[in-house]
Parts: C-alpha cells; sequence; structure tokens
C-alpha cells in the first residue's frame, strides 16, 4: 500500500501520509478579499466534512486577508498561487498552513529559492502542483502530446529543483481532466516517490458528470493504494465536492461513519412515489452521526427482503410502507408517514 510509505506531512494541526487517515480537501470560489463571505463558505465546507480548504491569493489584499479568514475558521488553510512568488511568501506571512504552487509558471529559480527559504524558515509545507494542461512544451514534444510520462517528469523536476534548495516538506499534485491518463500518472508516480499525494480529476466537469469521473478516476486511485488526501472537482456549490467524496471513500471502504443510503431503481410494480421519497430520506440523513444503512424499497417483491439486510428500512406497498429494522417488520404505516416514521427511528437509535 503506498500511502502506507508516503512521509508525514503536517498541515496546520492535521497529519496526512504515512498511512493517516485521507483528507477531504475543497477550494473556496468567493473572492478571498472578501473575508465574510470567504468564511461563511468554508464554515458551511466544514460542516459538510471539509477538512481541510484551499485559497486563491491572487493578489497583496487576498494575502492579507488569510489572517482574519485563519481566525475564523477551524481546518487548515491553503494559499493557491500562481505566476507571482511574492504572493507565496505573503500567503506564508499572513499565516498559510500550506501552499500550493506550479514552480514552473512562478518564474526564475531565484524566485523559486525565496519562496522555498520562507517556507523552510517556517517550516510550511508546500503542494507542487501540476496540470496536464500546464505541461512545458519540451516534454509535449518529447513524448510527442501530452502523456501520463510527461505530467510525471513534470512534477519530479520540480520536486528535485525543491529537493536542490535543501526542502523536503512537499506534497504532490498531479491532474489531468483525462480521467485514464490521470490514473496511468499515479501509478507512475506513486512508485518513485515518498512523498503524499493528492488525488483528484481536474476540470471534471458539472456536479452529474464530474462525479462519474470523479468516482471512476480516484476509485481506480485510491483502491491501488495511492492518495493522502483527496478532491473532488465539481463546477457547482464546493459543499457538493465534500458529499461526493465521503461517499468515494466509504464505497471503498476508506473511510466509516455517517449513514449509507440504498434504494431500488424503480420499476413498473413500484406503487409509491419512490423517487421523491428516497431524495427527502437522503436529505434527512446527511445530519446524523451515525454508523448504519437504511434502506429505501418501492415495492412487494424484493423490498422487504432487501431491506432487511440494512439496519433500518421501509419498503413500500400501495399507498402504505413498512418499517423494518434489524431484519424484522416492525409495523405497516401510511405511505405519507414513512417518512416521519423513519426519522423517529433515527432520532431515538441505538445500535
Amino acid at each position: 500500500m503506498y500511502r502506507e510509505h508516503t512521509r508525514v506531512v503536517q498541515i496546520g494541526d492535521r497529519k496526512i501520509g504515512g498511512g493517516n487517515p485521507i483528507l477531504i480537501q475543497s477550494m473556496t470560489n468567493t473572492k478571498t478579499e472578501d473575508v465574510e463571505a470567504t468564511v461563511a463558505q468554508i464554515l458551511e465546507l466544514e460542516r459538510a466534512g471539509c477538512e481541510i480548504i484551499r485559497c486563491t491569493v491572487p493578489n497583496e489584499e487576498a494575502a492579507k486577508a488569510l489572517a482574519e479568514i485563519k481566525k475564523q475558521i477551524h481546518i487548515p488553510l491553503v494559499a493557491d498561487i500562481h505566476f507571482d512568488y511574492k504572493m507565496a511568501i505573503a500567503a506564508m506571512e499572513n499565516g498559510a498552513d500550506k501552499i500550493r504552487i506550479n514552480p514552473g509558471n512562478i518564474g526564475s529559480k531565484e524566485k523559486v529559492k525565496a519562496v522555498v527559504d520562507v517556507a523552510k524558515e517556517r517550516n510550511i509545507p508546500i503542494r507542487v502542483g501540476v496540470n496536464s494542461g500546464s505541461l512545458e512544451k519540451n516534454l509535449v514534444e518529447k513524448y510527442g502530446g501530452v502523456t501520463a510520462e510527461g505530467i510525471v517528469e513534470s512534477a519530479l523536476d520540480k520536486v528535485h529543483m525543491i529537493e536542490d534548495l535543501g526542502y523536503r516538506n512537499m506534497v504532490i499534485s498531479i491532474k489531468s481532466s483525462d480521467v485514464m491518463m490521470c490514473v496511468k500518472a499515479h501509478e507512475i508516480l506513486a512508485a518513485q516517490t515518498e512523498y503524499p499525494l493528492h488525488v483528484g480529476i481536474t476540470e471534471s466537469g458539472t456536479v452529474q458528470s464530474g462525479n462519474i469521473k470523479s468516482a471512476v478516476g480516484l476509485g481506480i486511485i485510491l483502491y491501488q493504494g495511492i492518495g493522502d488526501t483527496i478532491r473532488v472537482s465539481l463546477t457547482g456549490n464546493p459543499v457538493e465536492e465534500i458529499k461526493s467524496a465521503k461517499l468515494i471513500l466509504r464505497t471503498l471502504g476508506l473511510r466509516k461513519g455517517g449513514i449509507e443510503v440504498v434504494s431500488c431503481p424503480t420499476c413498473g410494480r413500484t406503487r409509491i412515489d419512490l423517487i421523491g421519497l428516497a431524495t427527502k430520506v437522503e436529505k434527512l440523513v446527511e445530519d446524523y452521526p451515525l454508523d448504519i444503512k437504511v434502506a429505501v424499497m418501492g415495492c412487494a417483491v424484493n423490498g422487504p427482503g432487501e431491506a432487511k439486510e440494512a439496519d433500518l428500512g421501509i419498503a413500500g406497498g400501495l399507498g402504505e410502507g413498512l418499517l423494518i429494522k434489524k431484519g424484522e417488520i416492525v409495523r405497516k404505516v401510511p405511505e405519507e408517514q414513512l417518512l416521519a416514521v423513519l426519522k423517529d427511528e433515527l432520532d431515538h437509535w441505538k445500535e
């Protein structure tokens, strides 16, 4: 298992790598200099389960805002830097717990050294990030296009540059919107480095398409033991990224906690509004810190049997349904009462 043997990196009060739990990241989409809006979004993401947050720092005002933002949040704060090395330094001076840079677009080696010197002085981790869309021209020519091998070589070149400056407190991130290229790149990289890896499928798309691409790509990567932090990148409310990341980790058995909802796909036998009911159940269970399975079934053929495999279940019939608990039918209730009955059971649940 690669993640069992990566270096341990401290980010704020959290540790990644070395077999520590895989942490969920997201990124704000507010103007960082708008402290009130940025803090409000981070607190919402915290409630959803975000464990590391990244903010863009394109200017001095945004860098200075980090100090006030950090006072009001409870998770590590990462500064996202592009092009201007001075912003990386300013972000660290204002309390960033980690910085994300691509040394390739920071500029000269002297500018990279200036950033590394401050990071070294403050012991702040550097996330070296490379995206397939920014692959250097010489590597595109070397490999005959944008390839997994080229992405890895680009990332390792930058890692070696920082190592040569005497610093090894790093996390590596390589991303591509091409799912299978991203998978291959992580497989190659994991075998060549001991640094913890932040994984994700970049520019994956809207909530629907992005979730599918991320689930496939991250599923393959994580299942191989690769990855120490993850982000599901979606074009939408970043809270959706957290929900998806938690579900991906739980599905792979990499995280416990939270209610798992299973529901049948509906068919002509369904006699209740199962789609509406299942949607309401998914929303209902979000706030319960229980590690159980809840089944929502819609017909009298398979419903009761499948619901019995869950800790708690409701199985619909014609305008009514069964409440099933620990494999036993508890009672029959009218359809319009199913959700309320389920909520009452969750409110009083005892393992």
